[in-house]
């Protein structure tokens, strides 16, 4: 039976079938089966909304078999690694950088197994040995750090005629001196993702459980899990608790319960209890990371937990530090913590050098009860810090981040 003589829903059922199969792809087997997948007119390649999966008819009769599996596992992974979800801000600034590094990553585990019969790139697949075992933040950043002087790696975009999903669109690297132009193979589409935090967290735990059950079986083959995909499947802190419990732990008072005033928490439920005297007399310090890439959201999430938290133990100084290479500056923050979401005033936006935080502690005698670092992770690898009081640090990208001795690190999930 030739290619022409079947339908191309006919292929991509066979495509589904012999990846659920194979003991190497046998744990996307859930993610395959989510959502729907179907084949269209007037589709240029392919995409996905990080749930559903839609190919294009023309496309997919020019693929070979071992073409189009590539293709399948390729739109699959971006749902099971979460691309869509986790990266919307990126792909609403810079479309084709953040197409280009999850395509990259996404390919390289296509590119990683074992068995080369089963899955084929098509043509103009992004795929460099260099890339093995990054995430798709990893790649984003390091083609993103484009800036003199790193002369090997230069980027630079070219608008086309394109339909606004990124056909026409090209972008240009250098890669080790290796100059390429290249254009992903798919798109992706926010019309119909989930909107709502409530709908975006249904997704996403409906994907953990696709992949821990494809886990199982693909374990009972005796195939190995991905890196990326294991990362996925480690057990999550919650980081919210993690900082109120940081900070709950990291104060200290006399614990005495008075009348003078009544417990916040409960006068909501018109219960009137008494409330604890000096429940802290310490002061935090709050050291945010201000290079470039915390974003607005991030901090405001950030911000809004912590005033919350505060609120509720109530340090007697909350003071903000704004770094990069140095301190830039600082607020001092005390009593009503409610609004300093609002009231923050970011500093600084260049490199990265966190003991700069240490040495403004220990120069400036700030007598903190707690400090809390607020960062992507991507510091100096030898961290001098000096500070005595418990450090909890709060990191939003790099995986391996490993914390001074005196530190507790907690990752906050994209």
């Amino acid at each position: 039976m030739t290619v022409s003589t079947i339908t191309q829903e006919t292929r991509l059922k066979k495509g589904h079938i012999a990846l659920m199969k194979h003991p190497e792809t046998a744990l996307y087997t859930g993610v395959i089966l989510m959502g729907i997948s179907v084949v269209e007119d007037g589709i240029p390649t392919a995409y996905t909304n990080g749930r559903d999966k839609k190919y294009g008819r023309e496309f997919l009769a020019t693929l070979s078999d071992p073409c189009l599996r590539g293709l399948i596992l390729h739109e699959n992974l971006h749902v099971a690694l979460k691309h869509i979800g986790r990266f919307k801000r990126e792909f609403k600034d810079n479309p084709m950088l953040i197409n280009v590094a999850t395509d990259y990553a996404v390919n390289d585990i296509i590119m990683s197994l074992e068995d080369k019969t089963l899955c084929e790139l098509p043509e103009g697949g992004l795929y460099d040995a260099k890339f093995h075992n990054w995430s798709a933040r990893e790649i984003y950043n390091y083609l993103k750090s484009t800036l003199p002087p790193q002369p090997k790696v230069s980027i630079s975009i070219q608008s086309g005629e394109g339909d606004g999903k990124g056909q026409g669109n090209s972008i240009k690297i250098s890669i080790n001196g290796k100059e390429l132009e290249v254009k992903t193979t798919d798109e992706h589409d926010f019309d119909d993702l989930p909107s709502t935090p409530a709908e975006q967290a249904q997704l996403s735990d409906a994907i953990d459980k696709a992949l821990r059950e494809g886990g199982i079986l693909a374990g009972r083959m005796g195939a190995k899990v991905p890196r990326a995909i294991g990362e996925l499947l480690e057990p999550k802190i919650n980081w919210r608790e993690a900082l109120r419990e940081f900070v709950t732990s990291s104060t200290r008072g006399s614990d005495e319960f008075t009348w003078r005033r009544f417990n916040k928490r409960l006068m909501a439920n018109d219960i009137y209890m008494p409330s604890l005297e000096n429940e802290s007399v310490g002061e935090l310090v709050i050291a945010i990371d201000t290079s470039g890439s915390i974003g607005g959201v991030e901090l405001t999430e950030f911000a809004t937990e912590l005033a919350s938290i505060c609120d509720t133990v109530s340090p007697s100084k909350v003071r903000v530090l704004w770094w990069d290479t140095a301190v830039h500056g600082e607020q001092v923050f005390s009593d009503n913590y409610t609004n300093i979401a609002s009231m923050l005033k970011p500093q600084g936006g260049g490199g990265t050098h966190v003991s700069c935080v240490s040495d403004y502690i220990v120069k400036n005698k700030v007598p903190c009860e707690g400090v809390l670092v607020f960062t992507d992770g991507y510091v100096e690898q030898e961290i001098d810090w000096l500070v005595s009081a418990p450090t909890l640090w709060l990191v939003t990208q790099k995986r391996d981040f490993k914390p001074p001795m005196n530190g507790k690190v907690v990752r906050k999930e994209d």
